[in-house]
């Protein structure tokens, strides 16, 4: 009965918490990609999902670029392996021709940045009128929020990154290493990816407070953590959150999230990341359990790693059965 009355509590609370909104213009550069609870999304934030594994996820993790791994789906699986083959010395650092846990991690974190890289190259293109190779604060703000000066967006007005006007542009100062007031890729990569830059790190973590912490004093309570998605879900829900607050994101059980314990929650962990990449295709790939991944192995294995026209056929022949049975 307790915690049938603290959970309305929470509730009623929650729903008086937030009664107005900033206004949304449209944001072709989509960098922020949030959670529901405000976490950044992490890499293989679709490695697994409701439909099962996406081997997509692993075929980037290897190729560092999502346009070679649709290429690879295109390839047959000789010319797939091949390719691959040619990849293998490059991943195999110390020449023996077997690529052992901490090689394989190397690679795939090497991966996470070309994929960023990629990523912001294709943002780039579409912000930069003129085609100089760099994008002006005048034309991030023209592509961010469809005004042409800042006198046009409001104070509390924020783009799709959930980021006010002001913040991004202390990250745009920050981004601009070289201070001539424009960002080439290398910095707009660091400016549209900030989640994989700790320089960038306390502008996101002052984000979240400005966002969340409603009585501020630096920390984060459960209240304001649930916020207004309270409002918008049932009992079973809350205790879902409550035990993720108690046992996943308050580390040292003080009943906040503080600003060590906010940078674990809202900044993915690419080396967590990674690694966890190294136990599935281990897993999937080392058949004779030595704790290496022979050349042969991976080859053998090369769907798992990089795919190709069969594997990509495969998951469309499933698709068709999936749907005959519907």
């Amino acid at each position: 009965m307790a915690l049938k009355y603290l959970l309305c509590v929470l509730l009623t609370y929650n729903m008086s918490l937030y009664c107005g909104s900033a206004a949304v213009h449209g944001h072709s550069i989509d960098n922020l990609e949030r959670e529901t609870d405000g976490s950044f999304r992490a890499r293989d934030y679709e490695h697994y999902g409701d439909s099962g594994h996406n081997s997509e996820f692993d075929h980037e993790a290897i190729l560092g670029s999502v346009r070679e791994a649709e290429e690879f789906d295109k390839l047959s699986p000789d010319e797939s392996k091949r390719r691959l083959g040619l990849l293998l010395p490059k991943m195999d650092l110390n020449g023996d021709e077997h690529i052992d846990r901490l090689e394989l991690k190397k690679w795939i974190l090497k991966s996470f940045i070309n994929l960023s890289r990629e990523e912001a190259q294709e943002r780039l293109l579409e912000a930069d009128e003129d085609h100089d190779g760099a994008v002006t604060w005048n034309e991030y703000l023209h592509d961010a929020f469809g005004v042409e000066s800042e006198d046009e967006v409001g104070p509390e007005d924020t783009g799709d990154s959930g980021l006010i006007l002001r913040e991004e542009k202390a990250m745009w100062a920050a981004a601009d290493a070289n201070n001539d007031g424009k960002l080439e890729l290398n910095e707009f990569q660091v400016f549209t990816n900030p989640e994989e830059h700790k320089e960038m790190h306390q502008f996101l973590i002052n984000q979240t407070l400005r966002e969340k912490d409603l009585n501020k004093d630096g920390s984060i309570d459960f209240n304001e953590y649930i916020g207004e998605r309270g409002s918008q879900q049932d009992k079973v829900w809350l205790i879902s959150e409550k035990d993720k607050f108690d046992n996943d994101l308050d580390l040292n059980k003080d009943g906040i999230i503080d600003l060590q314990e906010m940078h674990s929650w809202i900044i993915p962990d690419n080396e967590e990341i990674a690694d966890e990449e190294v136990d599935h295709l281990f897993a999937s790939a080392d058949d004779d359990h030595d704790d290496l991944l022979s050349f042969e192995e991976i080859l053998q294995h090369h769907d798992v790693f990089v795919g190709s026209e069969a594997t990509d056929y495969g998951s469309d022949l499933m698709g068709e059965h999936f749907d005959d049975e519907l």
